[in-house]
């Protein structure tokens, strides 16, 4: 620790220890004199401009407007959905330290000194936190705008009352995080905001809230997780202090709050935000949790001419081309922990709600590629107000077509294509690091891919379902065989060290990216079985071909480098509404396409290589926290001598006729070859997959060249496509195909009916290809 840890942490650990001893003497910790010459921070909205939102609301959003009423309804008789579980009952009297879901009551003692990672004693915190966020007290106040019933305002006060006494500063587990404090303090003002012109309400509740604000407030600067947990909590525990500060100025400490939360929320956004925009805990669902934070601290700031960072706004600008890029083409599959929770509305909790933020962007940015992929959410009508959501309302709907993207500093590589007249598609490719400091958000899930296509997720990402509990269970969701990638000996790509720390974390290096416009390759390894008695290299390639009309498809190709035999597994994981039938080599998935009443489907081709099995079996996926479904699992397995590989060609829509895929002079006797190709084959067309391993010339059956990649496409026995990567030239049966000058990193030929079109990156003139027709033996 420097001297500045030290002080902070001892400052701490005496002040919780001297407010437990003021509290046992009866003596009140922090008592507010408010000064009633200050006036109010503005909020979100006017008060005059709540009719015209609700009016919106009701009109725009009608599902949302019933199920703010429905909730609402169960709320009042003490039935939450909390996570990723339903109408847990409260019975009569609500026991704010209970987890309902395990039947476990955490102990009312000082704070500090219970263990809420203590699943034995506590049960799962988060379920107990959730419940305490409050933000179920805010449907409440929803609505009875929505519809005026005093008995939402009654619930709501009794609820809130309830929770005081039995909360009462510093007993229990619910101040034991001074982020759940802030999530709180969050969920008042908002009640404060959408109450403050209520002519019902009871008189003494707004000056209640203001004392407990006040509280909170006091609480969270004294117990900021600086060097506890500098993450989405200190994010999160600023955005308080600065709403705090802000909207209440009659508050002492009020500046200071808001000038604090504010300095400490603009620092982490420069600090935890990657310069291409991915958040550092290398997790989707923190990713959108810290961009949650941003955007509304940035329309508080807005609102109250608050100076805002030069940084601040494109660091935003940032992570929203994230979740845009991750989102071409169906909702963005996740990677990382899902923690559950939502700034805004707890219940949008799923994958589809990822893209959220965008809502709130495309109003701020005016970007309609953003409203395109988000449409329009109740938050954003909350957020934005009736004169920006005007603005939002001129942009024009216009997705962009899918592309290829990377984002190098975070690891996210994202292939996306558009074919002509067919739903786009996208493969995102997990490359970067585990996660920061122990990785405690980060699954051991390097080089690991997920397939949407048409608004689906195909190959996805497991979530998380638990933290706490039963530790099988956090180990499999967080561990490599619960993502689409290779796992040796049975062992996890880093090891676990309790539920929120990894050691060994893989080191993951991106070879090659080169993206054209044809193609897209991918090239990368990572160290996570280097830790081996005899080490491995796990490498992987996917190539995406998207030319012409036809769908892109992908081929993954998985190579194990070292010295002894080992147990390898691949893994495919699938969504819980998929079924799969196996045939010969192709594993074909189907679902209801949405919209449509013809199922779509997805076929895996594993290519035909000695020693290698497969298996259709079944796993676990969870669509949120708590909720665990059982879903289809394609396994390839071998044990076999390395250096070793396999591939697997990944195809939208259905196994086509009289289809083979194989690997083209494969001899597991023989040590690693400085080619291999791969060779696919159906009644229509012929495909050529040839990898090769160094810059020097080669010679593979009837093909010659330099390149490190090479890919062609035959139909009616003619050349129709041809991509090389970093080569300079191409011969097939000793007849040149294409030539350049200098290596290049890509070139590209395609002829689509009569028309011939060459694309390259090499500065210099145009490759020559030979035009004649290129026949096959």
């Amino acid at each position: 620790m420097d001297r500045d840890e030290l002080r902070t942490r001892l400052g701490q650990e005496a002040s919780k220890r001297i407010d437990l001893v003021r509290y046992r003497l009866g003596l009140r910790r922090w008592v507010e004199r408010p000064d009633p010459a200050a006036t109010s921070g503005r909020f979100f909205f006017e008060q005059s401009e709540l009719p015209q939102i609700i009016r919106m609301i009701r009109d725009r959003l009608p599902q949302r407007s019933d199920e703010i009423v429905e909730e609402a309804d169960a709320v009042c008789l003490h039935r939450f959905n909390l996570l990723g579980y339903k109408a847990l009952d409260y019975g009569p009297e609500i026991d704010w330290h209970l987890d309902a879901v395990h039947g476990k009551q955490a102990p009312r003692k000082a704070w500090y000194k219970i263990d809420f990672l203590d699943f034995s004693r506590v049960g799962d915190h988060k379920v107990i936190w959730e419940l305490n966020r409050h933000q179920h007290l805010v449907t409440l106040a929803k609505a009875w705008l929505l519809t005026r019933d005093r008995r939402y305002l009654d619930e709501l006060a009794a609820q809130w009352y309830s929770w005081q006494r039995a909360n009462p500063y510093p007993l229990g587990i619910n101040w034991a995080s001074s982020l759940e404090a802030g999530f709180r303090s969050l969920s008042w003002l908002w009640i404060r905001e959408l109450l403050a012109s209520s002519d019902v309400c009871p008189p003494a509740l707004a000056d209640d809230l203001a004392r407990g604000l006040a509280v909170h407030g006091r609480y969270i600067e004294g117990s900021l997780s600086t060097y506890f947990s500098p993450n989405t909590h200190l994010i999160g525990e600023a955005v308080a202090l600065f709403f705090i500060g802000t909207l209440c100025p009659q508050f002492r400490h009020a500046a200071r709050w808001r000038e604090l939360g504010w300095r400490t929320l603009t620092a982490e956004a420069a600090r935890q935000v990657r310069p291409d925009g991915v958040h550092f805990e290398q997790s989707l669902y923190y990713h959108v949790y810290a961009l949650d934070f941003f955007l509304h601290a940035r329309q508080l700031a807005v609102r109250n001419a608050v100076r805002i960072a030069d940084d601040f706004e494109p660091t935003i600008l940032r992570m929203l081309e994230v979740i845009r890029a991750l989102a071409q083409s169906a909702p963005p599959e996740g990677f990382g922990d899902d923690d559950g929770g939502r700034v805004f509305d707890p219940r949008r909790d799923r994958t589809e709600n990822m893209t959220d933020p965008l809502a709130i962007g495309a109003g701020i940015f005016a970007r309609s590629d953003f409203k395109a992929a988000a449409g329009l959410t109740e938050e954003a009508i909350w957020l934005l107000g009736p004169e920006d959501l005007a603005l939002f309302d001129a942009l024009k709907e216009c997705p962009p077509a899918a592309e290829s993207k990377a984002f190098e500093a975070g690891g996210i590589y994202v292939m996306g294509a558009a074919p002509a007249g067919r739903p786009p598609q996208q493969m995102a490719i997990d490359a970067g690091p585990q996660g920061a400091g122990r990785c405690g958000h980060g699954h051991a899930d390097a080089l690991s891919v997920r397939v949407g296509i048409g608004g689906r997720g195909w190959l996805i990402d497991p979530g998380t379902f638990c933290y706490v509990g039963n530790h099988q269970d956090r180990n499999y969701f967080r561990g490599t065989s619960a993502h689409n990638t290779m796992r040796v000996d049975g062992e996890d790509q880093a090891v676990a060290e309790g539920p929120f720390a990894w050691s060994a974390v893989p080191g993951v290096q991106v070879e090659r990216w080169p993206t054209g416009m044809t193609f897209t390759l991918f090239a990368g390894n990572h160290t996570g079985y280097m830790r081996l008695i005899d080490p491995v290299l796990h490498r992987r390639f996917v190539v995406q071909v998207n030319a012409g009309t036809e769908d892109a498809f992908w081929l993954v190709r998985d190579i194990a480098e070292g010295r002894d035999a080992h147990y390898l597994e691949v893994f495919w994981h699938f969504s819980a509404d998929t079924s799969i039938e196996w045939a010969g080599d192709a594993f074909v998935a189907s679902a209801r396409a949405s919209g449509s009443a013809k199922p779509a489907h997805l076929t895996l081709i594993a290519a035909r290589d000695a020693g290698w099995s497969r298996e259709l079996t079944s796993s676990y996926v969870s669509p949120a926290y708590g909720n665990r479904q059982e879903a289809p699992l394609v396994r390839f397995e071998a044990r076999i001598k390395l250096p070793a590989e396999c591939a697997t060609l990944i195809l939208p829509g259905a196994a086509p006729a009289g289809y083979t895929f194989e690997r083209l002079g494969a001899d597991p006797r023989e040590e690693q070859r400085p080619v291999s190709g791969y060779r696919y084959h159906d009644s229509r067309l012929r495909r050529e997959f040839l990898f090769a391993e160094s810059d020097d010339a080669w010679s593979f059956g009837p093909w010659t060249s330099d390149a490190r990649f090479v890919y062609a496409r035959f139909e009616s026995e003619q050349l129709a496509h041809l991509v090389l990567v970093d080569g300079s030239f191409a011969e097939f049966e000793g007849k040149a195909l294409a030539k350049c000058r200098n290596r290049v990193q890509r070139f590209e030929w395609l002829k689509i009916g009569g028309e011939v079109q060459t694309f390259s990156s090499g500065d210099d003139a145009p490759p020559a290809i030979r035009r004649e027709t290129v026949r096959l033996t």
